[in-house]
């Protein structure tokens, strides 16, 4: 039985290296996914998601409420992959082009079909590919909100928006999606 989340914070804070062990391969993969879309950089997503652990070690303290660990852990990493932006507008590099998009469910694989299976990994990278095309706003907030399942209200604490513009930037994903669906077809 996996120990609890809250257990796992306490004996953290108390420095204990399984700990922090057990939480960083809880919240690793999750990190790197959200990291590498909007970063669209393998390597720079591993660096954030080394200097979110590194923040979150360094920081657990001011952590208020238990509960709200992973939205935390995903406003830090947030805040990482706009510093890396701030960095790479200064070396001249651009990170963002224009384009929206929101398709709709993906249907799901019939497990015993290799072709299904494949079909489906095909529209995924389809998908990816629409979602890549977002401003990175837009990007941002779909992705926390559809691959991470995080509520608005938990998105506009990640992102540090009002709540309003989240919602915006929401609607507008999907919009230019579900365009960018229609033209592809």
């Amino acid at each position: 039985m996996a120990p609890a989340e809250s257990d796992l914070l306490n004996a953290a804070r108390q420095h204990a290296p399984d700990a922090w062990d057990t939480l960083l391969k809880r919240h690793q993969l999750p990190l790197y996914t959200y990291a590498a879309e909007l970063l669209r950089d393998d390597t720079a997503a591993l660096d954030v998601v080394q200097e979110t652990f590194a923040a979150a070690v360094r920081h657990l303290a001011g952590l208020r409420d238990d509960r709200k660990f992973g939205s935390w852990l995903f406003g830090i990493a947030h805040q990482k992959c706009v510093q890396h932006w701030r960095r790479a507008r200064r070396d001249e590099t651009i990170f963002v082009t224009d384009a929206d998009q929101s398709a709709g469910d993906l249907p799901g694989p019939d497990e015993t079909d290799p072709r299904a299976l494949l079909l489906q990994r095909e529209q995924a990278d389809e998908f990816l590919a629409l979602v890549e095309r977002l401003p990175a706003a837009q990007r941002s907030a779909l992705l926390l909100h559809v691959l991470e399942d995080f509520s608005l209200e938990e998105i506009a604490g990640i992102t540090g928006v009002p709540l309003g513009t989240v919602k915006s930037r929401l609607h507008h994903a999907k919009r230019a999606l579900r365009q960018l669906v229609e033209a592809a077809r």
